[in-house]
């Protein structure tokens, strides 16, 4: 199976600590480069987050976003220090003693340390986190397999149409090399006593290959053969694919130039159409 370069998929988990929602999305990108946005208490787990997404992908322009919103109910749950506000409260009694004033509660509560938010579990927050991350890399992975698949049938579609193309050409062929032998053999009959019979032999033969197009069409049915057996292959293709175009191209510029009757250099201009249609699908493959 192939895979686009291009991709998306978005996951809310929410827990008794808040809500976190994981994004991921993807362009295509010549080598794989990802980026990260997510609270800065969370940086821990980007090495590791990193290296998923390495191993996972070959290539593409990888953006990764984490938002989090604490559960302020949680929050506001604070606890009394009791054996600390003793303390200060035995102090501030002491100072009263000897400097007169009143003791406000308040200021005790605002000590540092007397009233406590409850900690949360950081390690069980983080390991949660990480699995809602891989569960969302799974569906963007399988997002792009599924943009993969759709491409590789537009592939698949414009491989037949090439495939039709050759065979109309090659079909041609055999009348357009007798039209081109009738012409010269009308040009030579001219002519023909001034010169050598083997030298107008020659002459004709030279032309017809100069016409015969037959390599070409042999190769671009190979390239059809080869770039199928990429596509069912499957894996990080995008390069290899990419190089195929290059190939086909080669050939139909080929057959553009050798072709010497309306109907052929029509097949050729549609064969390029069809390449290129092509190519810029596969720019999108990883």
């Amino acid at each position: 199976m192939i895979h686009s370069m291009t991709g998306y998929a978005r996951r809310q988990y929410k827990a008794e600590w808040g809500t976190a929602t994981w994004e991921i999305r993807s362009v295509n990108q010549r080598y794989l480069e990802s980026y990260w946005r997510m609270p800065e208490q969370f940086r821990s787990l980007e090495p590791v987050l990193r290296e998923r997404i390495r191993k996972a992908l070959q290539r593409g322009k990888v953006e990764c976003n984490l938002r989090f919103e604490a559960d302020q109910t949680n929050r506001s749950d604070l606890q009394l220090n009791e054996a600390l506000a003793e303390q200060i409260i035995n102090s501030a009694k002491w100072v009263q003693e000897h400097a007169g004033g009143q003791i406000n509660p308040v200021d005790v509560l605002r000590w540092p340390g007397v009233m406590e938010a409850p900690e949360q579990d950081a390690d069980a927050m983080s390991k949660e986190l990480l699995g809602e991350w891989q569960a969302t890399l799974e569906d963007f992975i399988a997002s792009r397999a599924s943009e993969g698949q759709k491409m590789a049938e537009l592939i698949e579609a414009r491989l037949q149409a090439i495939t039709e193309q050759v065979s109309f050409v090659r079909g041609e062929m055999p009348a357009v090399m007798q039209w081109q032998r009738d012409r010269l053999e009308n040009r030579l009959a001219e002519i023909k006593d001034e010169m050598d019979p083997q030298r107008i032999e020659q002459e004709m033969i030279m032309t017809a290959q100069k016409v015969d197009v037959a390599e070409e069409l042999d190769r671009l049915d190979a390239h059809v053969a080869e770039t199928r057996k990429i596509l069912k292959k499957g894996g990080a293709c995008g390069r290899r694919l990419d190089f195929m175009m290059q190939e086909f191209n080669r050939e139909a510029n080929t057959l553009a130039s050798k072709s010497i009757n309306a109907e052929i250099t029509q097949a050729a201009v549609e064969l390029k159409v069809l390449i290129e249609q092509m190519r810029e699908q596969i720019q999108n493959i990883e």
